[in-house]
């Protein structure tokens, strides 16, 4: 999916499609323009293209060989470029998630389960040798072969 198809969607389908709001997705293609320098070959894809292969990246989970597929370059491709965007994107520090305490608020009341599992023996039946040899015999008839 190219941003030239995304940026036709209505602001809902624009968030279900990318994970973001579109002024968000502004403001990130704003701080990827200005972090990342245009040197040597032209990249394939546009920096909007590369932006949003990262955040279908994030969203989806799909494999770097799937995401090469759909935007038609290499897998290593698919990599530096996400790589390239994340490092951009968290230098700025405009985008963030909430540190781990703040997920877990300190009023959160904790529940602890115990569970016993110690091991205990299992009662079998005994296996005497005498059952086991007439078992063996009675299942082979003997030979009338050499007598």
């Amino acid at each position: 999916m190219r941003y030239e198809t995304v940026q036709t969607l209505k602001e809902e389908d624009f968030k279900r499609s990318t994970g973001v709001q579109r002024n968000t997705f502004e403001k990130m293609l704003e701080v990827v323009k200005k972090g990342l320098r245009d040197f040597g070959r032209p990249p394939k894809l546009s920096r909007a293209d590369q932006l949003l292969m990262t955040l279908m990246y994030w969203r989806e989970y799909r494999t770097e060989f799937h995401i090469g597929l759909t935007y038609g370059v290499s897998e290593a491709t698919v990599c530096r470029t996400v790589k390239k965007v994340e490092n951009v994107l968290i230098q700025s520090k405009q985008f963030h998630l909430p540190g781990k305490k703040a997920l877990q608020p300190s009023d959160t009341v904790i529940e602890i389960v115990l569970v016993d599992v110690t091991e205990q023996p299992i009662e079998r039946p005994k296996k005497g040798s005498a059952g086991i040899i007439v078992a063996k015999e009675a299942s082979h008839p003997e030979s009338t072969v050499g007598r």
